[in-house]
C-alpha cells in the first residue's frame, strides 16, 4: 500500500483533511480533500477518525500536519474561535499516528503560496509583481471566523514563514462612521480589536453598528445571509455593510503591509472574500489599501492577491509534511 501522510486545515467554521503520498518520486499532490463542519465533532481527533474511516482503503498515514487558527505553543493549540484544545502527542496516540506536526494555518498558507497555479489567484488591483529579488517578503491578510495576519520572507529560494496574530491589534478607524464603529465595539466587548470587525462574526457587529447607528430596523442576521443579500441587491442596507467591511480591510492589510514591509504582496485568503470576489474587486478595498499620505506612491507599487484555492491550507500542509518526511522528522 502506498506510504501516505495526513494533513488538515482547521478553523473555527470548518476543518479539512487530505492525503498526501509520500514515496519517493511521487508527485506529493493532495489528494481525497475533504470539508467538514468543525462544531459538528467534539475535537479534531473525532472529525481526523471520520475522515480516515471514509478513505481507510486509500493507505494508512505514517505522519501528519496539522494547520491551526491560533497560536501554537510547546506543539499544543487551544483554538481561540472553537475551543478545540489538542497537542501533538495527544493527537498521535488518538489516530495511530507516529509523528504529528501542528502549526499555524497562516504559515500553511505561506507554504502554499509558491506553489499555487495561476488559476488559484485572483489579481486584486492592475499592479505588476515587483522584480524578482534575493529578499522578497510577502504579507497574508484573511478575514474567516477570525482575521488572521502571516507572511513569509523568501530568500534564496527558502520560505522562512512569518506568524503572528496581528489580527488582534487595536482598531484604527478612518472617519466618523468608523470612530462610531469603535465606540460600538468598545461598549460591547471593551478592547476593539480589528478582527471584532474585520471577520464573519465582525461583519455582523458592522450590520448591527449600523443599523444602530442608522436607526435601522432590519432584522438581525448572520454573515453568511449579509454578503448573500449584498451581492443580490447591490443597493441595499447589506451591500453597504460589505462595501464598509471591504474598505475596512483595505487599511488593515495596507497597514500590515507597512509594518512587514511587504513590497512583493498581500495575499488575502480566508473563507468570505472568495464568496464575494466580484463584489470585493469592485470595492473601496485597494484605494484604501493605497491611501497611506505620504506612502501612497509606495502602497500603489504593492500588488494585492486574493486566494481563490479552497484548500490554499491543505496544499501548504503538504508542503510542510513532505520536507519533514524527508528530514526524517
Amino acid at each position: 500500500m502506498t506510504r501516505c501522510g495526513l494533513v488538515a486545515d482547521a478553523g473555527g467554521t470548518n476543518v479539512r483533511f487530505a492525503l498526501v503520498d509520500l514515496e519517493s518520486g511521487g508527485t506529493g499532490a493532495v489528494r481525497s480533500p475533504r470539508k467538514y463542519v468543525s462544531r459538528q465533532y467534539p475535537g479534531i481527533a473525532d472529525a481526523a477518525r471520520a475522515y480516515l474511516r471514509e478513505h481507510a482503503g486509500e493507505g494508512t498515514p505514517s505522519a501528519a500536519v496539522i494547520a491551526v487558527a491560533g497560536p501554537v505553543s510547546g506543539g499544543a493549540i487551544s483554538m481561540t474561535n472553537l475551543g478545540w484544545r489538542f497537542s501533538e502527542g495527544g493527537l498521535g496516540e488518538a489516530l495511530g499516528i507516529a509523528r504529528v506536526r501542528l502549526i499555524n494555518d497562516f504559515e500553511a498558507i505561506a507554504h502554499a503560496v509558491p506553489v499555487l497555479a495561476r488559476n488559484d489567484v485572483r489579481e486584486v488591483g492592475d499592479v505588476r509583481a515587483p522584480p524578482a529579488e534575493e529578499r522578497e517578503t510577502v504579507a497574508i491578510v484573511g478575514p474567516g471566523t477570525g482575521l488572521g495576519v502571516g507572511g513569509f520572507v523568501k530568500e534564496m529560494g527558502r520560505i522562512t514563514p512569518l506568524v503572528t496574530e496581528g489580527g488582534h491589534s487595536d482598531f484604527a478607524p478612518n472617519d466618523e462612521v468608523e470612530i462610531e464603529l469603535l465606540k460600538f465595539v468598545r461598549r460591547r466587548h471593551g478592547h476593539a480589536s480589528a478582527e471584532r470587525l474585520l471577520s464573519g462574526p465582525g461583519l455582523v457587529t458592522i450590520y448591527e453598528a449600523l443599523k444602530t447607528i442608522e436607526g435601522n430596523d432590519a432584522e438581525t442576521i448572520d454573515a453568511h445571509a449579509i454578503t448573500e443579500r449584498a451581492l443580490s441587491d447591490p443597493d441595499g442596507f447589506c451591500a453597504k455593510v460589505l462595501s464598509r467591511f471591504c474598505a475596512m480591510l483595505g487599511s488593515f492589510a495596507g497597514d500590515v503591509a507597512l509594518m512587514m514591509g511587504a513590497r512583493h504582496g498581500v495575499m488575502l485568503a480566508g473563507g468570505i472574500l472568495p464568496a464575494v470576489a466580484d463584489f470585493f474587486a469592485a470595492s473601496r478595498f485597494r484605494g484604501r489599501f493605497e491611501a497611506k499620505g505620504r506612502f501612497e506612491g509606495y502602497m500603489k507599487a504593492i500588488p494585492t492577491r486574493l486566494i481563490v484555492q479552497e484548500f490554499a491550507g491543505l496544499i501548504g500542509a503538504a508542503a510542510r509534511l513532505r520536507a519533514m518526511d524527508r528530514a526524517g522528522g
